[in-house]
């Protein structure tokens, strides 16, 4: 999705941009409608097994076909691109990250699970290469643009809002019951499974805190979380002053991916405009911890630090899939996370080597765990 999304952008401003990689995992129809639009000089499907179809799909063409994980890691590299866009789903973009950022690329990062598996990694990357991390998540880019109002010594508070997804006033003992069909009912945005699933779940919240941590380098303890059902104000900074800058648009992910891809500038475009006289209401709450445990336990992952969000991440993902496989319920996702952390020591000053054996652990941690559930 970012990534036709951040197309349309492109398509949008004609000239300021040239495309010189595409990457899908294994969409070839699309990625090849895509590459003749643009004409890269290289495709990648990570998927191997769809590399032949690629390939004569872009028979006649002079663009170059690639195929599985390492090539999409190498383009990430690829010589004379100032801008890498990471819209890979989970942690299999952590390495893509790291070698955009290594080779002194803005990465325009859709991928959280970079900096929520990988925190610790790109601090000193960053500044060695001289490199720049743009968000893109709604959430992060207006709270990277209100940032822009003062010093970071002048932050009380970084606010995320949450829309709560299509369970929030649903009560705890219904959540059983819950099919995957009703957690991927988005109220407001369109996103993928994993995402949607996660938002159902306060899950993605919880990632989100855990990236603001490592993107802004603030303790967990200054980064809050709100519940804000309409989507309109998508995230806060709250200063010392007591002043709060929020930024406010219609939910359309193609305002903040325009806003990274054109940093430090801003350009015309109705992406989320919206009309302040058609809004009825902007409402706030408090998250509900107890029913929505995943923050809760985001938040102590987030000051364990070290492979804890790794370890967090990865078994999050293998719950989400045997979810949306109808293997375990809608209650049991953070149950098998919770027990998955309770039970891989955590590595608190990190190499890559530490965190893609957490990630591994953690897999197959929980793999044999959501196993005996199913039994």
């Amino acid at each position: 999705m970012i990534g036709r999304l951040t197309l349309d952008v492109i398509r949008s401003h004609p000239g300021r941009f040239n495309v010189r990689a595409l990457a899908a995992y294994s969409n070839v129809d699309l990625l090849a409608e895509q590459a003749r639009a643009f004409k890269p000089e290289y495709v990648c499907i990570v998927d191997e097994s769809k590399h032949s179809q690629l390939t004569e799909a872009m028979a006649g063409t002079d663009i170059r076909v690639l195929a599985g994980d390492k090539d999409m890691v190498d383009l990430a590299a690829l010589g004379q691109v100032d801008t890498v866009v990471n819209a890979v789903v989970g942690a299999a973009g952590l390495k893509a990250s790291l070698a955009a950022v290594r080779n002194g690329k803005a990465l325009a990062l859709a991928n959280k699970e970079s900096l929520v598996a990988g925190g610790p990694l790109f601090p000193d990357l960053v500044k060695k290469s001289n490199s720049l991390i743009l968000p893109i998540d709604s959430e992060h880019s207006a709270i990277w643009q209100a940032l822009m109002s003062g010093r970071k010594e002048e932050v009380r508070n970084l606010i995320i809002t949450a829309s709560g997804g299509p369970f929030r006033a649903w009560p705890k003992e219904k959540f059983a019951s819950i099919t995957p069909e009703q957690a991927l009912n988005h109220p407001t945005w369109k996103m993928g499974p994993k995402i949607t699933i996660d938002s159902a779940t306060l899950f993605n919240k919880g990632l989100e805190v855990i990236e603001a941590v490592a993107l802004f380098q603030v303790p967990p303890d200054q980064v809050k979380v709100v519940i804000h059902p309409q989507s309109i104000v998508h995230s806060m900074v709250e200063f010392i002053d007591s002043s709060i800058l929020a930024q406010l648009s219609n939910p359309d992910m193609r305002l903040p991916i325009a806003y990274a891809l054109f940093w430090p500038e801003r350009v015309e475009s109705d992406f989320g405009r919206l009309e302040l006289s058609q809004l009825s209401e902007l409402t706030f709450e408090m998250p509900d911890f107890e029913r929505f445990p995943a923050l809760r336990l985001a938040y102590e992952v987030a000051r364990e630090g070290g492979t804890a969000p790794a370890v967090f991440n990865a078994a999050n993902e293998v719950a989400v899939e045997s979810f949306l496989n109808k293997s375990i319920g809608f209650a049991d996702i953070t149950g098998v996370v919770g027990q998955v952390m309770d039970k891989i020591e955590v590595v608190l000053k990190p190499n890559l080597g530490d965190i893609l054996e957490a990630d591994r652990s953690a897999r197959e941690m929980a793999t044999i765990m959501i196993g005996k559930l199913a039994c």
